[in-house]
């Protein structure tokens, strides 16, 4: 089974080089973030006759999740609410989740947080609690593998930075951050991409400014945790660069893993 994730930055924007990327690439399921759509303007017709199965959760121009699967889902859901019985964190789209082959998938935009000290980052890290929470929950009420994936937002160590004494406490390499990541972690998930890859010098984003992409002047922040199991089978981790290369494209590049 292949997995991948891709924060698009506007499915609408990108349509074109999604289709094009799933003909390429016949993953399983290809989990989208920043989808920036609401549900009944989705593009769903190109994908449908890919033969996908969409499950899609959107808000219009910012946010939004998606998953496209080869197979149906099943016990899909969207936010915390379903699982956690609480809404004050789903008015921003940001979860969903379903069961393919015994395998749950958590498909997450995290919150970027603007800056350290700011209400975005307080409301980041307090999303991060709930995240923790809500994975709790999921074990506990059905134990079962998970691979809990997106755009987290967090470069989890400092070579997941291009520099990492340039960004030193600021946003999405604070401590605050790591340590609110490393807490969610610590229910029994691993980072799949650093099983396979332990050097630095590999990004999933590079900002548009500066010729950030064409420096490789990049952040890893776009992940595959996996629990035991699924860490186990996993054989392989990679980071597809060439959509990124494409005119016009997203600041974010797709992530694969395969068990």
């Amino acid at each position: 089974m292949k997995i991948a994730t891709w924060n698009v930055n506007s499915i609408r924007t990108r349509l074109e080089q999604v289709v094009q990327w799933l003909q390429d690439n016949p993953v399983d399921v290809l989990c989208l973030q920043e989808t920036k759509v609401v549900d009944k303007d989705f593009p769903r017709s190109p994908f449908e006759a890919l033969g996908l199965h969409l499950y899609i959760s959107g808000q219009k121009s910012y946010n939004g999740v998606a998953i496209f699967s080869r197979s149906p889902l099943e016990d899909v859901s969207t936010g915390f609410t379903p699982i956690l019985g609480r809404e004050d964190f789903d008015e921003q789209k940001r979860v969903i989740t379903g069961i393919i082959e015994g395998v749950r998938i958590i498909n997450l935009y995290v919150p970027n947080g603007s800056a350290v000290g700011s209400e975005k980052y307080a409301y980041k890290l307090l999303w991060l609690k709930a995240l923790r929470e809500y994975l709790q929950a999921l074990l506990e009420k059905q134990p079962s593998s998970l691979c809990v994936c997106g755009d987290f937002n967090i470069a989890p160590e400092d070579r997941d930075i291009h520099d990492p004494l340039s960004y030193k406490g600021r946003i999405m390499a604070s401590d605050l951050e790591r340590q609110a990541l490393s807490s969610v972690l610590e229910l029994g998930l691993a980072d799949a991409f650093r099983k396979f890859t332990i050097e630095t010098g590999h990004f999933s984003w590079w900002d548009y400014r500066t010729g950030a992409f064409r420096r490789n002047w990049g952040w890893r922040i776009d992940h595959h945790y996996l629990t035991p199991d699924l860490y186990e089978r996993s054989s392989s981790c990679t980071i597809d660069r060439s959509p990124r290369k494409l005119p016009k494209p997203s600041d974010h590049t797709p992530v694969i893993v395969e068990f």
